[in-house]
């Protein structure tokens, strides 16, 4: 079983103008993470609008990563977006078939109408029983169409069955992710908080990595700041305000401006976006400019952390 920890970016899924995923640009995004020492790859999450992809294509997105990635890291995948039971099985069960090395489980799925933790339980048991045993899993409370966060009972239960080896954390707070960290210590199950303002604080209270959306523009700081901020505090500090700061520009039309991003530096030549039909530089008149200052930013912290 291997571990699921560290720097996971929520991938990009890049698409051509004519509404097809970018197979090319998709090589060279994966590349680009890879060549910024990431620990593993979130495939199929929220960032790569997979409530926007068929489930052809979310299983070929997963395949093609597994593929691509030749097994020099970890690539976990979620990719279930109904709520009928049967149907989350279906999905769940061809993802299950990708080479993935965990399976997430979307937590907003297992309580689809906000019933509670019997209902969460229910549909919990129906897919372990569906889904193959030899399969890791992993947790995400993915925030649309609604966040919903685990209870410390419910965590504790998928820690304590073994099958589970990461949380993507969207609590967004930090008091809950200490606390989560020791409900599952002794357990496979990682906690991998996914919030930018808290991300270095929650690293030093145990969270096993970041799995946050500015992944997408500047890892390898992300990287540095999780396996070398004790070689220099001052400087991990100081790192942790400008990822912080910078993340904020996540309100400013994501996922539109990380393929904006991208499409500057030559990753993949098209904006196009399934979730976000706006003209974000237009919309979000000062975006263009913040993007250049993230750009310079993140230059100027690679020389740093080069130092």
């Amino acid at each position: 079983m291997k571990k699921i920890d560290g720097i996971v970016p929520v991938m990009l899924t890049p698409f051509t103008e004519q509404n097809d995923v970018d197979y090319p640009g998709l090589a060279n995004l994966i590349d680009w993470y890879l060549e910024n020492k990431v620990d593993a790859l979130f495939a199929v999450c929220q960032s790569s609008e997979m409530q926007f992809l068929t489930l052809e294509e979310r299983v070929a997105v997963a395949r093609f990563v597994v593929d691509h990635v030749k097994g020099r890291v970890p690539v976990i995948a979620s990719g279930h977006i109904s709520d009928d039971l049967n149907a989350q099985i279906e999905e769940l069960s061809a993802m299950a078939q990708t080479g993935i090395d965990a399976l997430v489980l979307v937590t907003n799925h297992l309580d689809p109408q906000k019933t509670g933790s019997d209902t969460f339980f229910s549909t919990l048991n129906s897919l372990l029983d569906a889904l193959p045993e030899s399969l890791p899993l992993g947790l995400y409370e993915c925030p649309a169409p609604y966040r919903r966060l685990l209870s410390d009972e419910e965590l504790t239960y998928c820690a304590n069955t073994g099958r589970f080896v990461v949380l993507k954390d969207v609590s967004c707070d930090l008091d809950t992710v200490t606390r989560r960290v020791k409900l599952v210590q002794d357990t496979p199950l990682n906690i991998i908080n996914a919030n930018a303002a808290i991300a270095f604080p929650a690293m030093k209270a145990g969270s096993r990595g970041f799995s946050g959306v500015f992944t997408n523009f500047h890892p390898e700081l992300y990287v540095w700041l999780y396996h070398h901020h004790q070689e220099n505090p001052a400087l991990a500090d100081e790192l942790a305000d400008f990822l912080s700061l910078a993340a904020v520009t996540e309100t400013l039309g994501y996922p539109k401006n990380a393929k904006i991003y991208h499409q500057r530096r030559g990753t993949f030549d098209s904006i196009h976006c399934r979730v976000n039909k706006d003209d974000v530089l237009e919309k979000f008149w000062g975006l263009t400019v913040i993007l250049d200052q993230i750009r310079h930013g993140t230059a100027h912290y690679q020389k740093k952390i080069a130092q």
